[in-house]
């Protein structure tokens, strides 16, 4: 089983789950890797009780060599394993795993640079739908004295030729740092 997580929170919760979905099972093998910045990728794996580098390590493996990130991995045996012999269980668990990355729906990410742009609450809800319809990526609204929008792009000159459009010339874009989105 495959999950998109957002750190290793995330995908501790995502092996919890799992573990009460199936008390029964004698193996919850698991790997993932988060962090789309190399500073911030942490990549752990774990083999439950399988012999040691025989199904967390390959596991992690499929999730480096499809350069995935931001991603866990679960895979529950009930039984089998002393048979399989370690070259079968390196198969077992790193196929399993290939076969839940070939079958998932990927999601492609890039880093959009971010800015801000206050506008009046009488005008806030027309602005933003204005700037969605023109494919613009709203990423944030809140509401205080003002609303500010936060927005996501790759383009930000075309960005501020839209805001002065669509704002009469009175929108004032600020940066507001980068993030990785979901496109």
């Amino acid at each position: 089983m495959l999950r998109r997580v957002d750190g290793p929170a995330g995908a501790q919760e995502f092996l919890d789950e799992q573990r009460r979905l199936y008390p029964d099972a004698r193996h919850h093998c698991w790997a993932y890797i988060t962090g789309n910045e190399p500073a911030d990728r942490a990549e752990r794996s774990g083999d439950d009780g399988e012999p040691g580098g025989t199904a967390g390590v390959p596991m992690l493996q499929v999730l480096r060599t499809r350069a995935l990130v931001d991603v866990a991995a679960v895979v529950t045996r009930y039984f089998g394993g002393v048979k399989l012999g370690a070259g079968g269980l390196v198969r077992a668990y790193s196929g399993a795993v290939v076969a839940a990355v070939d079958a998932a729906r990927l999601v492609g990410r890039e880093r959009l640079d971010l800015l801000s742009l206050e506008v009046g609450h009488d005008t806030a809800g027309r602005v933003e739908a204005d700037l969605r319809s023109r494919g613009i990526a709203v990423v944030d609204t809140t509401y205080g004295a003002v609303a500010t929008l936060t927005l996501a792009t790759r383009d930000p000159a075309h960005l501020a030729d839209a805001v002065a459009e669509i704002t009469a010339g009175a929108g004032e874009l600020v940066p507001a740092g980068v993030r990785w989105v979901d496109v």
